[in-house]
């Protein structure tokens, strides 16, 4: 078994590294507490940006996120795939071997655990919003092997249709007794995708219990500078901002159009200048500030990233 600074090489014949001198620049001007990072980390169109050689998608996913984690400009890491089943211990350690100590990855929670319904039969599900299966099932192989990199744990609620969109208030109610009931050791955020259920009764719920409000760029919700703006929104002492799909685009269109995600292809002038906004509101409050990038935002996730640190850079730059 490695440990965790092993050198984990993608191929039998090592490939020429990459020259990653100006990004360990430009990250050495942006502030600890900023903290960049992918959704995911498996795409072989990264391939002369995050990734010397030529990967395939099945080098990444087993020993590509030792590379990803000795990036400079990346600071966390995305793990989506926990939202479709649970990530056995197993998974875990092998996650665990290939990253730095501290390095904290913002995870999804299964989405057994924050669906209301089941998504074909859209029968009732039993287990929305179940401390136990979420103990079982999500804490604890984490707590067996993934405790040292563990950071937010984000409860997505997909998009209901309005027929099953239950009252604002019913949903506050039903999230507040959730939240009592978790455990405390842990960073925990939620993210919506519904803007009928953000409002303010569910920011307070938020802040009673310290958990965070992921600030989302996303295709039907408010854009982040719009959240921003919301009184008390930042309920935690970290603040999650993911960077998804921008509005009037669906997933499966906005993958056809941008891969293989090796450039950008539509930049998000407003996105990027929220991104300033809520880091000045970070910086002001003393939060850690987690950005999760996706490759739909603007067509390369690690670019998107660089663009954002570089912004940040000069911001921090300018400020006495």
């Amino acid at each position: 078994m490695r440990g965790k600074n092993a050198q984990l090489d993608l191929f039998a014949e090592p490939p020429p590294e990459l020259d990653l001198a100006e990004d360990r620049a430009l990250m050495a001007r942006v502030p600890e507490c900023v903290r960049f990072g992918t959704s995911s980390w498996t795409f072989p169109g990264w391939a002369g940006l995050v990734y010397a050689g030529r990967p395939s998608e099945r080098d990444l996913v087993d020993r590509g996120l030792a590379e990803y984690a000795k990036h400079p400009l990346f600071r966390t890491v995305g793990i989506d795939r926990s939202y479709y089943r649970p990530i056995d211990s197993e998974t875990y350690t092998r996650y665990a071997e290939q990253l730095p100590h501290g390095f904290r990855c913002v995870s999804k929670v299964w989405s057994e655990v924050t669906s209301a319904v089941h998504p074909r039969s859209r029968a009732p599900n039993p287990s929305f919003l179940d401390v136990a299966v979420f103990e079982r099932e999500v804490l604890e192989p984490i707590a067996e092997n993934f405790s040292e990199n563990v950071g937010p744990l984000v409860f997505e609620f997909a998009p209901r249709r309005s027929s099953e969109l239950p009252a604002p208030a019913e949903f506050a109610t039903k999230l507040d007794t959730f939240l009592a009931a978790l455990p405390k050791n842990y960073e925990y955020a939620v993210e919506l995708r519904n803007r009928a259920l953000f409002t303010p009764r569910y920011v307070d719920v938020l802040g009673r219990h310290g958990v965070g409000h992921v600030l989302n760029f996303w295709e039907r919700m408010p854009d982040i500078g719009e959240q921003l703006d919301a009184p008390g929104v930042l309920t935690a002492p970290f603040v999650v901002s993911r960077l998804l799909i921008p509005p009037g685009h669906r997933y499966e269109d906005r993958k056809g159009e941008l891969a293989p995600f090796d450039r950008i292809v539509d930049p998000q002038e407003k996105m990027r200048s929220d991104i300033e906004r809520l880091f000045e509101a970070c910086e002001l409050l003393g939060k850690v500030m987690y950005v999760i990038a996706n490759n739909k935002a603007e067509g390369s996730s690690p670019l998107t990233v660089r663009a954002l640190a570089e912004r940040i850079a000069l911001r921090t730059r300018a400020t006495p």
